[in-house]
């Protein structure tokens, strides 16, 4: 008997199971690490070229409109109205004016400072609309 234990003990081979595992938990990590390549597509952008403009003419300048955090809206450092004006009529004129005579092109940006009432860029934004403005953005 102690000799059959002790051949019990002794090599027990190569065990082919734990190898068969380890490939297969290869494969998973190759298969998976395949699936995330990244393709590469052309995206269709359409850059500005540096010629002239599409329409022949000179860019358009933009209308910059200032809000003083007092309310006080300015625009080429000459004011209009006063800061508890509410209609804003000079700055609807000037700016039906503008649109009469250059055209809807030339943007109007409006620049608020950071402590101006919402109120007040509302009235702005009012004036704007009622000299039919279609191209405003702010700053």
């Amino acid at each position: 008997m102690a000799g059959s234990v002790g051949s019990e003990d002794g090599d027990v081979g190569f065990q082919i199971a734990p190898m068969v595992d380890v490939v297969f938990v290869l494969m998973l990590f190759f298969m998976a690490s395949a699936g995330m390549q990244v393709v590469e597509k052309e995206l269709g952008i359409n850059l500005p070229s540096g010629g002239k403009s599409q329409a022949g003419g000179p860019p358009p300048t933009p209308i910059i409109i200032d809000i003083s955090p007092e309310g006080q809206v300015t625009m080429n450092n000459q004011a209009y109205g006063t800061p508890t004006d509410k209609n804003l009529t000079a700055l609807r004129e000037w700016l039906k004016n503008a649109i009469e005579q250059f055209g809807d092109k030339d943007p109007v940006i409006i620049r608020p400072a950071p402590e101006t009432r919402h109120e007040r860029i509302m009235d702005v934004l009012n004036a704007a609309a009622a000299a039919r403005v279609k191209n405003l953005t702010f700053s």
